[in-house]
């Protein structure tokens, strides 16, 4: 064949478009004919972007048209081939080729690649990779134990890459699989259509080998792979940053890498579910698990590194079949110990807080150290910056939940089985015993953090439906509560996952077996779980917190009084004092995140709308308007355990203590508030329990305004709390409710009763003052006292009477008992001046300075109350005169009120006359002051002037005189000094006359005389079971305290009594001869 021949063929193939020129393909016609004779495949390659690689050098040979048709079919194939090995060294960074890097070029291959020596000589002189060698070539660059030491250079270039070094040597196998596969996925949107297969191939072969690296981890040697994929995901979520000098942005960074890891582990997990014959799926990721609880349980609630791996927590509670592992690993070991729950990889995080991780350990705590060295605005940075913590720390647990709740029923069953069961078991957190044993406490339940920070994450879960008109809250279905004990089918059928509730007490007693539905819904699931999870630690917490601000308070005055005396002891106190403060810093702070209490807040108030709409009995999903007189139809209440009512005033409380400024500016939504106080407080049909009932006088002490409020400039007036309470247009019952408990805790069957009944009516003085001081409250209170004024012998005593009888009661038993505490710190303040407990042995003087120290708590306490209980008497009595002038009560005032005087001014005022009053809260002056207002009310009424003389125990002209002395001495005004002078002189004119009067009546015979009183009876009347004649007088005050017969006990009412009208005419009779008789004596 001729030249011109060939080369017309030649140009006629179709193949001859893949050269430059005709020469080119001649040449590599020639060179292939060679080559495949010699079975050679040393063909220098110079790829390109497109086409990756085509040969350029060729010598010219004469060839037939056949023969290079076939060269160029073959060429294709191993320009194919060549593409193939450059693209799997630029996605796995392996080579089976050691030539001299001169001579390749640079284009399309990576710099440095692992050599696997020992395949390429298996493979003899085969030095390049393709799809068939491939999988055995990742799998032996695994088993490499060091592969930086197999790096060699691709291309001749000399500079130096550490990069590449780093990349091509990575030593960690996942996070090589991981940017094999990153490259992989690159490589699939470069390469032509003819490779796309097998760039996809080779992306497989990333999962699949991810996957055989899991489920076998053993085989590769010093490979901590579990570690490796935790440190994979922790490098994605921080975006590859060591540090960020601002740790907000590092905090709301979102990591553009950790898209490709999820895609990764996406396909990873996927791959292992399918294949769990060496290994099941939760198997393979415990490990994982196990890390990061070990990682987890060490970190501090201000580390930034934490929240990355919350993060990564995050990312497995979304992804379906790692959030079932996740529920399952971290199931307790004994699910009956509540505190196993506390070391589970669920129970780590919520452990994580600003509170001492040991309870009064403070060595190695990171936050409040030294407190008394830190300005108090260097103490408000730093709860600001822990409470920017705690809100994002929050919100990832709430994530967390979330995720579970709503990826699958699966998951959403096992969450709330692990909430359920950890409530349930670490129920005990609410009993006394608990509190008074901290080292067995500690050992079984889980900590206040545990509890605190649950409650802000389920708070979170709650707020959808936590509006006053939502439409959802009153889909809560009670009987919940009731449910017994069901099997786990049942629970998951149902929706229940609470224990034990149906042994709680609830608002009222149930009468008939509830109808319970086929199952609940989320939201009293969430409501039930919310409640209890804040009653086990946010209620906890604040008994706590203001136990310790008791104890910091005592220490300050003990430090105080050491420094003056120059104590040793001082510096001892001092070491206490900051010990207890920086808890009480750190406690404060964790119960203290603003959104945490507003959510709370959120919370309560709803529940407070929900209460009142079961109250009146609205079984609708529409809230209906309060009216008055309430309906029936509260039989609900009978399932709503207490804790949900004492959540509500125990948090409420709080605010009041610790963070007022919440309650101010969210006064709006306090009506809803009052609305439950007034029908929960008024009605012991509601709610039975007169403790729980007691304590909402504390809730609206709390939700009302501050007596002394000056309006903050910061906050609208619109939002004040005054407006809120004093247009509340339900204001006649409210103030009825609270007199009504106030009466009601007179009585509550338990054994400290007494002493418990001073505490509760504590926070009513001040509410009733503040009642006074408003038209609509104070006028509601007059007619409760105009009604009693008109049925003074019903049969049941009217509520204002005995609310009355109780007030002076009060009144008598706490004075009386600040003025013997008293006396007896004088005695013992004279004996310590004079030096008589110094000759003491150190224990006896120990004693006697505890015992000084009580006497004193206990004479501040009854100071402050008699104080309160006077002081009410005076307002009261300003416009409400009939009932206290009426003989019910006018004589018991007027002997309460001189007996006082007899002590504040009278011979035996020397006895109180200690230190320092204002340690003891003893103000003299102001009794003196409200005692004389009472009398000056009431001493328009002749009979109540008539009657102060027949004190015969107290009274005198003197006493009133030595007022008189000492309302001058105190610099009250001119006019109270000469109003009460003047009735002073009324009061002994009438002393005069009826000291005549008790002369001529000195021999009545002991018939006409009251029984009890030995007083000559006006108004004899008969008592129905014992028969005796009592003055009417006598038995209508002995039964406002007690409905029982004082003769025999058993049960009175003034409407049994009868009056004895023969012997009330006999001494009518006996009276008119005596003055008679006088009369003629007189002539």
């Amino acid at each position: 064949m001729t030249d011109q021949e060939n080369n017309n063929n030649i140009s006629s193939n179709p193949f001859a478009a893949l050269f430059g020129s005709l020469a080119d393909a001649k040449q590599f016609a020639a060179i292939q004919k060679e080559q495949l004779k010699q079975q050679s495949d040393e063909l220098p390659a110079s790829p390109d972007d497109s086409d990756n690689s085509v040969s350029e050098s060729l010598d010219e040979f004469d060839y037939s048209v056949a023969e290079i048709s076939r060269s160029f079919r073959s060429q294709q194939e191993i320009c194919e081939q060549l593409n193939i090995n450059h693209m799997i060294q630029r996605i796995f960074l392996i080579t089976l080729d050691n030539s001299d890097p001169s001579l390749k070029s640079g284009n399309g291959i990576p710099s440095r690649c692992v050599y696997l020596e020992e395949m390429a000589v298996d493979l003899e002189d085969q030095d390049w990779l393709d799809m068939n060698n491939v999988e055995q070539a990742v799998f032996t660059r695994l088993l490499l134990q060091d592969p930086g030491n197999h790096l060699i250079n691709m291309t001749s270039s000399t500079t130096l890459n550490l990069s590449a070094d780093r990349d091509a040597g990575e030593r960690h196998i996942f996070c090589y699989l991981y940017s094999c596969f990153q490259r992989a996925k690159e490589e699939i949107t470069k390469v032509p259509e003819n490779l796309l297969p097998f760039a996809v191939q080779c992306r497989n072969l990333t999962v699949s080998n991810t996957r055989t690296v899991l489920l076998t981890p053993e085989i590769y040697v010093d490979q901590n792979i579990h570690e490796q994929l935790v440190d994979l995901m922790l490098e994605a979520i921080l975006g590859g940053r060591e540090y960020i000098s601002n740790i907000y942005e590092l905090l709301h960074l979102i990591s553009k890498y950790f898209e490709g890891v999820a895609e990764f582990l996406d396909e990873v997990i996927e791959a292992l579910i399918l294949d769990e014959e060496v290994r099941t799926f939760p198997e393979v990721m415990f490990p994982v698990f196990d890390i990061l609880l070990g990682r987890i349980k060490d970190l501090e609630l201000c580390q930034i590194l934490l929240y990355a791996y919350l993060d990564i927590l995050l990312y497995f509670t979304r992804q379906k079949d790692m959030a079932k592992v996740f529920v399952e690993y971290i199931q307790p070991k004994d699910p009956s110990n509540g505190q196993m729950y506390q070391k589970t990889l669920l129970g780590v995080i919520l452990n994580i807080s600003c509170l001492l991780k040991t309870p009064g350990v403070v060595e190695n705590h990171g936050y409040f150290l030294n407190p008394s060295r830190s300005s108090p605005q260097e103490i408000k940075v730093q709860e600001a910056n822990i409470h920017q913590f705690m809100a994002r720390f929050h919100e990832k647990i709430y994530q967390m939940l979330k995720n579970l709740l709503q990826l699958s029923p699966e998951t959403k069953h096992c969450i709330l089985s692990w909430l359920g069961n950890c409530l349930h078991a670490n129920a005990g957190r609410t009993k006394i015993w608990a509190n008074q044993m901290p080292e067995i406490f500690f050992q079984m339940y889980a900590s206040d953090a545990f509890f605190l920070n649950l409650g802000a994450a389920l708070l979170k879960l709650c707020q959808p439906f936590c509006k006053p008109r939502s439409s959802r809250l009153l889909t809560f279905n009670p009987t919940y509560c009731a449910l017994k004990e069901l099997n786990d089918e049942e629970r998951k059928i149902k929706n229940v996952h609470m224990r034990g509730l149906d042994k709680e007490t609830c608002l009222i007693p149930a009468v008939q077996e509830p109808k319970f539905p086929q199952n609940y819904n989320l939201v009293t699931e969430n409501l039930v779980l919310t409640e209890y999870t804040l009653y086990l630690g946010f209620h906890r917490l604040h008994d706590q917190m203001v136990k310790i601000n008791q104890n910091l308070h005592r220490l300050q005055v003990a430090w105080r009084d050491a420094q003056q005396s120059s104590s040793p002891a001082a510096d001892n106190l001092r070491e206490q004092f900051e010990r207890l403060m920086t808890i009480y810093l750190s406690t404060k702070t964790a119960m203290t995140e603003p959104q945490m209490l507003q959510n709370c807040l959120n919370l309560q108030v709803s529940m407070a709308v929900l209460l009142v709409q079961l109250a009146i009995g609205n079984e609708g999903s529409q809230p209906i308007e309060l009216t008055f007189p309430l309906p029936d139809g509260y039989s609900s209440l009978a399932y709503v355990p207490e804790f949900f009512a004492d959540n509500l005033g125990d948090f409420l409380i709080f605010l009041r203590r610790f963070a007022d400024d919440i309650l101010e500016t969210s006064a709006d939504s306090l009506e809803h508030v009052l609305h439950f106080i007034t029908i929960f407080t008024g009605s012991i049909e509601r709610m039975k329990n007169p403790h729980l009932r007691a304590k909402l006088a504390e809730v609206l002490e709390a939700v009302m305004p501050h007596m002394d409020q000056t309006p903050n400039p910061l906050v609208s007036s619109v939002f004040h709390r005054k407006r809120v309470f004093c247009n509340f247009p339900y204001a006649s019952h409210l103030a009825e409710a609270l007199i009504k408990v106030f009466v009601d805790i007179e009585f509550t069957g338990d054994p400290h009763q007494f002493e418990q009944k001073f505490n509760y009516r504590r926070p009513m003085y001040p509410i009733l003052r503040y009642m006074w001081g408003t038209d609509t409250y104070r006028e509601s209170i007059k007619d409760l006292a105009d009604y009693a004024s008109k049925n003074l012998e019903a049969m049941n005593p009217p509520l204002f009477l005995r609310f009355l009888n109780l007030l002076m009661n009060d009144a008598i038993f706490l004075l009386d008992e600040a003025i013997q505490y008293l006396s007896k710190i004088k005695i013992q303040q004279i004996e310590k001046d004079r030096g008589e407990w110094d000759s003491l042995t150190p224990e006896a003087r120990r004693e006697k300075e505890a015992g000084l120290q009580m006497f004193g708590q206990l004479a501040r306490f009854h100071n402050i109350m008699s104080n309160e209980t006077i002081g009410t008497l005076a307002f009261l009595t300003s416009e409400i005169r009939s009932l206290f002038v009426h003989p019910f009560l006018a004589e018991r005032i007027i002997s309460m009120l001189n007996y006082f005087l007899q002590h504040l001014v009278g011979p035996k005022m020397g006895a109180l006359k200690v230190k320092d009053f204002s340690e003891f809260d003893f103000k003299p002056q102001q009794l003196v002051s409200d005692i004389c207002t009472i009398y000056l009310n009431l001493g328009d009424e002749e009979n109540f002037c008539a009657t102060v003389p027949k004190d015969g125990r107290s009274y005198s002209p003197t006493l009133f005189a030595q007022t008189v002395r000492v309302l001058k001495k105190i610099n009250k005004p001119g006019n109270m000094i000469v109003a009460f002078s003047n009735l002073a002189e009324r009061i002994k004119s009438l002393a005069d006359l009826q000291q005549q009067e008790e002369e001529t009546y000195a021999d009545a015979c002991d018939e006409f005389l009251d029984p009890i009183m030995s007083t000559l009876m006006s108004d004899p009347v008969v008592l129905p079971s014992s028969r005796v004649t009592v003055d009417r007088s006598t038995i209508a005050r002995h039964l406002l305290s007690d409905q029982t017969d004082p003769f025999n006990r058993s049960p009175l009412t003034m409407d049994q009594i009868r009056p004895n009208t023969e012997l009330k005419s006999k001494i009518q009779r006996w009276l008119a001869e005596r003055k008679q008789q006088q009369k003629e004596q007189l002539e």
